[in-house]
């Protein structure tokens, strides 16, 4: 079956910039970072173990719980994505869908990397500080991958097919091609995708012992990179089977089946990813105005990104990696990136690449540094991740939507 164009009814997202489109809007327009040394008492029932040198993308006043009613889903990252769900009135517009198309007819399509493993390492250290487990341990869908969707779905009240999805950094990415599936074979007629991920230790300390984590705020393509800074984040999009708008055009998706952690030297398999969300939306490399790059800032995987920009678009095309604005937000990257594409398709302002000074060879006449007013038609979002999983998605927008 051929894929079919989706309407974005609605988008929001919550990182280190604050909460809702505007907030980003504004970080957008001047290059602001939210990115923040880490402190010892960031996140987490005590303090960190040990000290770590780094710079992180923190959402500020999660230490809120989730209202009464949800308390069997409390954790920081679903505390993460009530907050995703309340920016830019995003759970009103998901409740007029229901209206429209019925509850059990909208799909959920969530990616996440950590989910609320957090949760569970809190109640680890607690039970070594006090020889007690804390009563949320004896609620066992709370301390699995599908936490965060079990409480995205009963927050919104959705009845429809219900899909979690954790392939690292790619997950939230992956999630429009799988809602886009789901709509096309007539199991829904409208879905919420997204991603949500949380700091947490298990992937701070587990960067860290990689060597892959920046002691300094990171710099996606510089020639002086040092590694990621860790973000978290919460986004979420409204799809729905309906003319006009802003446009989820095409996806893709493919595996190096490389090596656990690096990219395919080659960039095989992120091209193969592009070669088909390009396909799928009829549209080539010379189509497409603007592109939102991974640009993690580890050594590798800029290097491979920057070859495939290279040999798929003129030079001149704009390119630019958000990360050293929200940090690397892993699971809710790909979703974070759309927004960002989404935002440049709508207002014509294309961001920057925050924190990078001294542009890496061959970004040249791609990388943008510092935001740029230009309106473009049709844009491009990457999302490649550890063990070689990459997803590529391609928006575009109708007149209506200028």
């Amino acid at each position: 079956m051929t894929p079919i164009s989706l309407r974005v009814s609605a988008y929001t997202a919550v990182s280190a910039l604050g909460d809702g489109l505007q907030a980003m809007r504004e970080a957008i327009a001047v290059g602001r970072s939210g990115l923040t040394p880490l402190g010892t008492h960031d996140f987490g029932v005590g303090p960190l173990a040990e000290p770590l040198t780094t710079w992180v993308g923190r959402v500020a006043g999660l230490e809120q719980p989730l209202p009464a009613r949800w308390s069997h889903w409390d954790c920081r990252n679903n505390r993460l994505a009530w907050r995703g769900l309340l920016a830019d009135g995003f759970a009103g517009r998901v409740a007029a869908a229901v209206g429209r198309h019925g509850a059990s007819r909208i799909a959920l399509v969530l990616g996440t990397s950590t989910a609320s493993v957090g949760a569970t390492e809190d109640a680890c250290r607690t039970f070594d500080a006090t020889g007690v487990f804390p009563p949320q341990p004896d609620n066992p869908a709370l301390h699995t991958l599908h936490s965060l969707t079990g409480f995205v779905q009963e927050a919104l009240g959705l009845q429809g097919p219900v899909l979690t999805i954790s392939t690292a950094c790619s997950s939230s990415a992956k999630a429009f091609a799988a809602a886009e599936r789901l709509i096309r074979l007539g199991l829904a007629d409208a879905a919420v995708v997204g991603g949500v991920d949380s700091l947490c230790g298990s992937v701070l300390f587990g960067f860290h012992a990689m060597q892959l984590v920046s002691p300094e705020p990171c710099r996606p393509f510089d020639a002086r990179r040092q590694g990621i800074s860790i973000g978290e984040a919460a986004g979420f999009a409204l799809l729905e089977n309906v003319p006009g708008g802003l446009r989820l055009l095409g996806h893709g998706e493919s595996s190096d089946a490389h090596h656990l952690s690096a990219p395919d030297p080659d960039g095989a398999g992120a091209e193969a990813a592009l070669d088909q969300a390009l396909s799928r939306a009829g549209l080539t490399s010379a189509d497409i105005g603007y592109v939102h790059l991974h640009g993690t800032a580890t050594p590798r995987n800029d290097e491979v990104e920057a070859q495939l920009l290279q040999r798929r678009f003129a030079p001149g095309t704009p390119a630019s990696s958000t990360k050293g604005m929200t940090g690397h937000t892993l699971g809710a990257a790909g979703v974070l990136g759309a927004v960002f594409s989404l935002l440049a398709l709508e207002d014509g302002l294309l961001p920057g690449t925050t924190h990078t000074g001294e542009v890496a060879a061959g970004m040249h006449g791609f990388l943008l540094t510092g935001p740029r007013q230009q309106v473009v038609q049709h844009v491009v979002s990457h999302a490649f991740a550890f063990g070689g999983s990459n997803a590529v998605l391609v928006f575009g927008r109708t007149e209506d939507a200028a």
